[in-house]
């Protein structure tokens, strides 16, 4: 059977725009992954009537209902009494629930307050959902057709109780298994993949294949069903095998998080160290290398020479390429990455400068006029990158890392460096 989602998030702050409604991403790329539809994101305050009418409107559309928020222990929090009133179910007390409240109240050494146990009200019958990362617990019920799952609000909470609770509760409702592989691509834009692949996807029916389109890079997500994981494996292995083929060096891995980490990686697989020397990205490099734990093991450290004294001082530019090129250029950005394998004594650097915005330089360089650049013992090679002159900073700056670590990818896997953009 083929299931229908909508999610439902609840919170005045999410209307605001106090903060991002970053549940509802993180729940659909996981429904995704389950092969599960998500047709509807809808957004409510905390107002019990205008909530009443957006758990209808989800009744009357969809079999699977994943709410967000208001499980906590105010006023505010309304969501099981509007979703147990929907569906006609009575709000009883879980001691088990209770419990494990008070446990965790006494584990922080805190004194609990006692409409904290207002969270240990849950609908008759529902299967409790055990929140080992917060004191709200979330629950999950069937109704009139419906499966409703209620999870916290909190995104430190929200992600695991999806992870650990309610994905385990929802595969229960397919029949056989779902799986997928992500295939994740750099250095090729999401039209140009697609219409390579358009004919090939819309004749697909198992496995399927879909495009996704990141922050300067792609991703292509095969799904296959099966009865068994064994099946689908089979159905799945070939269509990604297809696709390294065609795409060849553009596949940075399958399944991987990011290419910052294939690049860790392939740095500890060499036993070789890393260094960078940033500009224009202002220690994005250092900070997105650093997100990976195990980072220690091959990263030094960055210096970020945003002046162009910092440049000549402290990673040895000359003062004649500063003078004679400016510090956007394929020369400066060379001798920075040269400089830092120096200073910092790592076997591989990268360096960036551009031009990031809103405005053209003092040399006339284009906003998205950026420079990276590679050093290793056998030499330095720079990437000239044109990104176009839309006045977006961060994205800027988080393409021009990725080209940066393109350029070590490709390095370390023993490939061309390619070309910029």
């Amino acid at each position: 059977m083929s299931h229908t989602v909508e999610i439902l998030s609840v919170g005045t702050e999410l209307l605001l725009g106090n903060i991002a409604n970053t549940d509802a991403q993180m729940l659909s790329q996981g429904l995704s992954e389950l092969g599960l539809n998500v047709f509807w994101h809808t957004v409510v305050g905390d107002n019990p009537q205008r909530a009443r009418e957006a758990v209808a409107l989800a009744k009357s559309r969809a079999d699977i209902i994943i709410t967000t928020g208001g499980l906590g222990p105010t006023c505010d929090d309304l969501t099981k009494n509007v979703l147990a009133e929907a569906f006609g179910k009575q709000l009883v007390f879980d001691e088990g629930s209770a419990q494990r409240i008070r446990t965790y109240f006494q584990r922080i050494g805190r004194t609990m307050t006692d409409n904290n146990l207002q969270q240990a009200m849950l609908p008759e019958g529902c299967t409790v959902l055990e929140n080992d990362w917060g004191t709200a617990p979330g629950c999950a019920f069937e109704a009139e057709g419906v499966h409703v799952i209620m999870l916290p609000g909190p995104p430190s909470e929200c992600r695991p109780m999806f992870q650990y609770r309610a994905r385990p509760y929802l595969l229960s409702l397919s029949e056989g298994v779902i799986a997928s592989h992500t295939i994740k691509l750099f250095g090729i834009g999401e039209s140009t993949m697609e219409a390579q692949l358009r004919e090939q996807m819309n004749a697909m029916t198992n496995p399927t294949l879909a495009p996704y389109a990141k922050e300067g890079e792609c991703e292509l997500r095969v799904t296959a069903k099966a009865a068994t994981d064994r099946e689908a494996q089979d159905l799945l292995q070939p269509t990604v095998e297809q696709m390294k083929q065609l795409f060849r060096d553009k596949v940075y891995g399958v399944d991987v998080p990011s290419l910052e980490y294939v690049v860790l990686e392939g740095l500890k697989d060499k036993g070789l160290t890393l260094g960078t020397a940033e500009s224009c990205t202002g220690g994005l490099m250092a900070k997105r290398l650093t997100d990976v734990p195990g980072a220690s093991q091959a990263f030094k450290g960055g210096i970020v020479s945003y002046a162009n004294e910092v440049k000549q001082n402290v990673l040895r530019v000359p003062e004649h390429l500063l003078s004679q090129f400016g510090a956007v250029s394929s020369e400066v950005a060379a001798a920075m990455a040269a400089g830092a394998r120096q200073v910092l004594g790592c076997d591989v650097a990268l360096s960036s400068t551009g031009v990031a915005g809103p405005d053209r330089d003092e040399n006339g360089n284009e906003v998205g006029t950026m420079f990276v650049a590679i050093a290793t013992p056998e030499g330095t090679h720079v990437r000239a990158l044109r990104l176009g002159a839309r006045p977006v900073r961060e994205r800027l700056r988080t393409q021009t890392a990725s080209h940066a670590f393109d350029l070590a990818r490709r390095y370390l896997s023993g490939l061309d460096y390619g070309s910029g953009t």
